[in-house]
């Protein structure tokens, strides 16, 4: 067993932060679309500011951070695929208007990176509300994706589907049974390995995992290896680990791996008329069973370092959408489809009431020339404009910052 030695665990902890500090500003710098990922922080400041009149929806558990990149193929605890939103660290109570002008911000900055004229951006916000408006006239009693879904979309459901534990083992560790430090994966201080040996000895943990695939409910598991994880972009710094786990013994033993993820407070405005539980890892496992089941009731609240985490098996199925290049027909087909499932992620938590009321507000305030609400397009088209001379000037500043000695180019780090 190794000391808790939990003061030099933060020292260790406060240098790799440092570290990642530079590793994040690079990956904001790679393009517009991967500012607007990272830069939460500033469309929430937009928000704070009133710099649009937006309309006050039902209350509802919201993602909070609505990007292209937060949607994707879950598997539930059965192994059943669908697409739901896959991060809900900035979950909150919330106006449900904040996750759509949030994704058509993202919708709109993956078009403009796949060199999609100004046309095609009218297009994508006029489908996102069609695709939004139609999940909430949908049978929230027995809920079924009839959505279209675009060739991106199509992709990821096919890969996900036919993914095993093999796939996934293949990628985090190669052909070891270990991780491999280096871009990816860095070694803990053994305060946190100290830690990690306990939280999966946990009986909420061992639960947990043996539920999942039918395994057997008394099964042990035992953590074979652990390490930093280098994820994300806006979350870069927190605390946040794989952990690779044995369940069972001998020859019916199974590897599983496990995400440990820092929750913190949440930065997205929120309403004050319902209460949300003051653990920031509460707070996140009781949003996201309200807006993405499918993961909510795989994940798990605890504590590392005295710090709020929260937990789930990583599951092959489990991917994001990627954007690399969109046609016009395309995106607008995404923009649907994407807006169908915040729709229906927003829509079971209302009522019916709610729902029409909702979806009926939504049809008003149109622009003449535009087939979707003005305060989403005014919204969308300001924070384009804000985002993208903020990128800029984040790349003014990263090239201005010397690093003697260090190789800060993305291949190396990214």
């Amino acid at each position: 067993m190794y000391p808790l030695d939990f003061p030099a665990a933060e020292r260790f902890h406060a240098d790799r932060q440092a570290r990642l500090a530079d590793i994040r500003d690079l990956k904001m710098a790679r393009s517009s679309h991967a500012y607007v990922r990272g830069s939460t922080v500033q469309f929430y400041a937009w928000l704070e500011k009133g710099n649009a009149t937006l309309p006050q929806g039902p209350d509802v558990w919201i993602c909070g951070d609505c990007h292209i990149g937060n949607l994707g193929p879950i598997a539930d605890v059965k192994g059943r695929v669908s697409i739901q939103i896959r991060d809900l660290d900035q979950t909150v109570w919330g106006n449900p208007a904040h996750d759509i002008v949030r994704l058509g911000l993202s919708l709109a900055s993956a078009a403009r990176g796949s060199d999609l004229p100004g046309l095609t951006t009218v297009r994508i916000l006029e489908q996102l509300v069609a695709g939004y408006t139609a999940a909430l006239e949908g049978n929230f009693d027995a809920e079924k994706d009839r959505s279209a879904r675009s060739a991106p979309i199509q992709a990821v459901l096919a890969q996900s589907v036919r993914r095993t534990w093999k796939d996934l083992a293949v990628e985090r560790l190669g052909d070891r049974d270990r991780f491999l430090s280096g871009k990816r994966f860095w070694a803990l201080a053994d305060a946190e390995r100290a830690e990690l040996e306990t939280l999966v000895a946990s009986e909420d943990v061992r639960r947990l995992l043996t539920r999942l695939h039918s395994r057997t409910d008394d099964a042990e598991v035992s953590l074979v290896d652990a390490a930093y994880w280098l994820k994300g972009c806006s979350s870069l710094g927190r605390l946040r680990y794989a952990v690779l786990v044995r369940i069972g013994k001998g020859r019916n033993a199974q590897l599983a791996m496990v995400d440990v993820k820092e929750a913190i407070h949440a930065a997205a405005p929120h309403s004050d008329e319902h209460p949300m539980p003051d653990d920031p890892a509460e707070r996140v496992l009781t949003g996201a069973r309200a807006l993405s089941p499918s993961l909510g009731n795989r994940m798990l609240a605890g504590t590392v370092l005295g710090k709020s985490v929260f937990l789930r098996e990583l599951m092959p199925q489990d991917l994001k959408i990627e954007v690399r290049s969109l046609s016009p027909e395309a995106a607008a087909t995404l923009a649907k489809y994407l807006g169908s499932v915040v729709g229906r992620a927003h829509g079971r938590q209302m009522t019916a009431a709610q729902r029409g009321e909702w979806a009926e507000e939504l049809e008003q305030r149109r622009l003449r020339d535009v087939d979707a609400p003005s305060w989403l397009w005014r919204s969308v088209v300001d924070l384009v404009g804000r985002h993208e001379a903020a990128y800029l000037e984040h790349c003014r500043r990263q090239n201005a910052i010397p690093h003697p000695g260090a190789d800060r180019t993305l291949a190396a780090i990214v």
